[in-house]
């Protein structure tokens, strides 16, 4: 069905250094090679995004000006490059981690830790992102659904894969597993532990609010950790063994230098928050060398086995990812989404480009 596509739409750009991004009207992009036109459905707002929009360090390093954020989307295929083969009216996810296809990591099945990786929605080798009215992808980088979700839970892809590679690499079943950091992967890292059979789960915060909804959303056990001591509680919780499984979600480098402390002998952890500061262990061959653990850390999802395996999640009912949204813009009104971000008060926030 052929679509009539504008000449030129709205879109969020970073032209500069600084806080904040323009909204404004740029050309609607045209699609060459294997390069495929989206209208952009749907947008849920990253961590990332934040420091996009002030313009930390955080940013300085992992994007490049200029260019258009956001990256967790859903989109409807609406026009194709002479050499991509995808249906017009296809509902697709994309796949942000820009894999080259030909360094080490590409040709032995990790191209999401590509040795020449760009990033879309970051400036990464392309300019293009998802806070736009239309999008240009590579059809390589797209995920094509085959069950029906809405734009919303399309969106909720990608992040979700970050928690749900985390968990596979933990190896939850039938355990009890500590989730440290409720915030939104910490959540989802909850969610998808126990859909994939966790024996208990516990939650770990100093957010009242984000311990709530963890309870909300299926945690056995939560801990305010401004209230109680983390290992205390632990090695009560467990006899003295510490778990099994932990997964640290919070990034704070205080909790991370803390968690190998509440791993028992044999235990796993995996990481998924970015700690921004040097990390240092007290007791290295207590805690570390003589428990014989595992370490694992993730960055991204496993492409495209992590797409297919949330998009079942998601489809099953196993996990409602629209249980994290709590609020909902226009991408018009972009600032005041970021400034509920900044207040504490929002979890994840999806934006709408048409709207």
């Amino acid at each position: 069905m052929a679509t009539t596509v504008p000449k030129t739409m709205k879109a969020l750009v970073k032209t500069k250094e600084g806080s904040s991004f323009e909204y404004k009207d740029v050309p609607v992009p045209e699609p060459k090679d294997d390069e495929v036109l989206l209208k952009v459905d749907a947008i849920s707002v990253c961590g990332s995004d934040i420091s996009l929009y002030m313009w930390n360090e955080v940013a300085r390093v992992i994007a490049t000006v200029p260019f258009i954020p956001g990256h967790e989307c859903a989109g409807t295929v609406v026009k194709c490059g002479p050499k991509a083969d995808i249906a017009v009216g296809t509902k697709v996810g994309v796949e942000n981690h820009y894999f080259c296809g030909n360094c080490y990591q590409c040709k032995n099945d990790c191209r999401e830790i590509c040795k020449n990786m760009g990033q879309f929605g970051h400036g990464k080798k392309t300019e293009h992102g998802a806070c736009s009215e239309y999008t240009i992808v590579s059809a390589k980088y797209l995920y094509q659904l085959t069950r029906n979700l809405n734009a919303d839970q399309i969106a909720m892809l990608e992040p979700l894969g970050v928690a749900h590679n985390a968990v596979e690499r933990l190896d939850v079943k039938g355990q009890d597993a500590l989730i440290i950091g409720c915030g939104p992967v910490g959540l989802l890292a909850g969610m998808v532990a126990k859909a994939e059979g966790a024996k208990r789960l516990i939650g770990a915060d100093i957010d009242p609010n984000r311990l709530e909804l963890a309870k909300k959303v299926g945690f056995d056990v939560t801990v305010n950790t401004k209230e109680r001591d983390l290992k205390e509680f632990v090695m009560e919780f467990t006899e003295g063994d510490g778990f099994g499984r932990v997964c640290e979600c919070s990034g704070a480098p205080v909790m991370v230098n803390a968690s190998f402390s509440l791993l028992r002998k044999g235990g796993t952890m995996v990481m998924v928050g970015l700690p921004k500061q040097p990390l240092h262990v007290e007791n290295v061959l207590q805690d570390i060398v003589f428990k014989a653990l595992t370490l694992r850390t993730v960055h991204g999802r496993r492409i495209f086995h992590t797409w297919r395996n949330t998009e079942a999640l998601v489809a099953d009912g196993k996990v409602d990812v629209n249980a994290l949204i709590s609020h909902r813009f226009p991408m018009s009104k972009f600032e005041d989404a970021f400034q509920v971000l900044f207040s504490g008060k929002g979890c994840k926030i999806v934006l709408y480009p048409s709207e």
